[in-house]
Formats: C-alpha cells, structure tokens, sequence
C-alpha cells in the first residue's frame, strides 16, 4: 500500500511509512520523526538515543532511528524498551537502586 501510495502521489514531495500495526504515515518531506533535531543544538547532548519497532526502511521511526546524530534502539514493545533502558543507562545497578528506592 505505501509503495502504491509513493508511486501514485510521489509527485506531491510527501513521505510515506509504515506506521503502527494497522496505519501508515504521510507527511511533508523532512517532517518525519528526525524533525525534533532541528531543535537540539548538535553540540547540546554527547548522546541521542531512539527506541522504536518500525526502524526498517520503510517504517516510520527509520530516518530517526539511522540519522548519524542518534544511536538508534530496535525494541519489540514497552517491556523490552524498558529492559533495554534499564540495561543501558545501568538502572539495574545496586548502587542506582540505593539511591533511588521509588524506582525499583
């Protein structure tokens, strides 16, 4: 359907993805999800991270999820972007536990 879409409307300089399970997005050229960098100083952050589940070409988080600003996080639901989370940043560290007891 997406592809129907690009070759029929192509001309119109619109995006299109494969949005949530049953969706597809169509936006402007250049407002997909890497839109919000415009507003972060490219020097503000050492990193950008993204989690998403349609970070295949294609799919709508893909331009964020492969821009050389972030580093791009495959996740198959919000348990696993939690586990992933937790991992990563060291969530799961007896130390970070001590120092903060609401979170665990």
């Amino acid at each position: 359907m997406v592809a129907a879409f690009q070759e029929r409307f192509g001309h119109l300089n619109l995006k299109y993805s494969i949005g949530g399970q049953i969706s597809f997005d169509v936006f402007p050229e250049g407002w997909d999800k890497t839109y919000c960098l415009r507003h972060i100083k490219e020097d503000e952050y050492d990193e950008i991270h993204f989690f998403g589940d349609k970070t295949f070409e294609g799919g709508n988080d893909f331009e964020i999820f492969t821009h050389p600003r972030v580093i791009g996080h495959t996740t198959t639901g919000p348990a696993d972007t939690v586990a992933q989370c937790t991992a990563l940043f060291g969530l799961d560290t007896d130390e970070h536990k001590a120092k903060n007891p609401r979170l665990v």
